[in-house]
């Protein structure tokens, strides 16, 4: 039997850093969205994994273009993934006071305060449960500077289990 309490305990013991997923469908939409379920899955090809939640309208962006953009925040942007946690529905353009610029190889928006970037091509996905697990190879990636990445450990915020 499945304890529940120790699931969630154990679960949210994984680490997980702090993402901004930045998303493009033309020239009109431009979105940018929060995300931790991220980790590093191949050397040769350079793979990451993103989970992102199925029922998003940038998870339908996704799926079409194939491709996206992570943004690494600093420790000290905790209030910018607040910022980018809500739904685009809701809150409007997200991207509205944050500096960013579009991606050289996927045109997906990029945050210029960021500690970087991996521009990112959608190489499989798999849909199990409530996200979708894109398998995607690293395209494109830059450096903006050096600083501690923001965790999801560091903030009060629970993601997950």
């Amino acid at each position: 039997m499945l304890d529940e309490q120790a699931k969630k305990t154990m679960l949210r013991k994984i680490p997980h850093g702090l993402y901004i997923c930045g998303v493009r469908d033309g020239e009109e939409t431009i979105n940018g969205f929060t995300v931790s379920w991220v980790m590093q899955s191949s050397f040769k090809p350079p793979l990451i994994v993103n989970c992102v939640k199925q029922d998003t309208g940038s998870h339908g962006i996704i799926k079409k273009t194939e491709v996206f953009a992570l943004s690494f925040l600093d420790s000290g942007q905790k209030d910018m993934a607040a910022k980018f946690f809500k739904p685009q529905s809701r809150v409007g353009n997200k991207f509205a006071d944050v500096e960013f610029y579009l991606g050289e190889v996927t045109g997906c928006p990029i945050i210029s305060d960021s500690l970087g970037y991996v521009e990112c091509q959608v190489r499989g996905t798999v849909e199990e449960g409530d996200h979708t697990v894109f398998v995607a190879e690293v395209v494109g990636a830059g450096i903006h500077r050096e600083g501690d990445q923001l965790l999801l450990e560091s903030t009060s915020w629970q993601y997950g289990g």
